[in-house]
């Protein structure tokens, strides 16, 4: 693996996880999501435009992976209202390519090697660690996490197939425009205007353009190196995320949850290999 696509995949993974805590730290994370989204579509969609390039066929996976996005992002919002980031993003980004790996087997067949199996057994094992291991408690951020996950493993599955009909940044472009409308709509509907402008501020604003440029930094790293590497050095958001939350969020993140999310990262990047 070159060191460029090293670098820009690690870059890609510290941005994702940089977005999602300036969302999980706004006062009011729905309409921060909602300006973010907005930001994101308006920023992009010059370049988008500029580069054309969509098929016929593309479309019916725009709709969607915009159908799976407008309901992640809506999760997104609620959680980050009310659950830790280092609870929340361990669940959603670790469990999101062991959910695309059962459905390839489920409906398509595919065989399970043992070396999948262990990355599987890895990240239960680093999941149960992040959540705690007792019971009770914390079921609110774990089933966000849940849910989140399999909107990602939802559009990952339809982008995956899409993609080969668009450029890539026209077609996230259009994947988002609608959910992004939608939600902006949304929230202005149940919060009002005036939550959308306190909202509109530099950090929402940057967590828009991080949003959109996480994924530049994992097309530009793919473009130079192998997918396996790439995709397993992206997974190091999750370390990065979770030692975020307790470096500028003040959640207790304790020995038991850091060592999760590194059995986490280090579970999807062998499903990776």
């Amino acid at each position: 693996m070159p060191l460029s696509a090293l670098f820009l995949a690690l870059a890609a993974a510290f941005v994702h996880a940089f977005w999602n805590l300036l969302l999980a730290r706004a006062s009011d994370p729905q309409s921060a999501t909602a300006v973010a989204l907005a930001v994101a579509v308006l920023a992009f969609a010059p370049a988008a435009a500029l580069l054309g390039d969509v098929e016929t066929a593309a479309w019916p996976y725009i709709a969607g992976s915009a159908a799976f996005h407008l309901v992640y992002f809506a999760l997104l919002g609620a959680a980050y209202r009310g659950s830790e980031l280092s609870l929340v993003y361990p669940f959603a980004r670790g469990l999101a390519p062991v959910l695309v790996l059962l459905a390839a087997i489920l409906a398509l067949g595919a065989a399970v090697s043992a070396l999948q199996a262990a990355a599987v057994s890895l990240v239960g094992a680093g999941v149960l660690l992040v959540r705690g291991l007792r019971l009770g408690g914390n079921r609110r951020g774990v089933a966000f996490g849940l849910a989140i996950a399999c909107c990602t493993a939802g559009y990952t599955l339809v982008d995956s197939e899409g993609i080969q009909h668009a450029n890539p940044v026209t077609y996230l472009e259009l994947a988002l425009a609608a959910p992004a409308a939608a939600y902006v709509a949304a929230v202005a509907r149940t919060k009002g205007a005036a939550a959308l402008r306190a909202a509109a501020g530099g950090a929402a604003a940057l967590a828009g353009v991080a949003m959109f440029g996480a994924y530049a930094l994992v097309l530009a790293a793919l473009d130079i190196g192998p997918a396996a590497p790439v995709a397993a050095v992206r997974e190091t958001s999750v370390v990065i995320a979770t030692a975020a939350a307790a470096l500028f969020l003040g959640e207790p993140v304790g020995r038991g949850r850091m060592l999760g999310a590194g059995l986490v990262a280090g579970g999807v990047a062998l499903l990776t290999a």
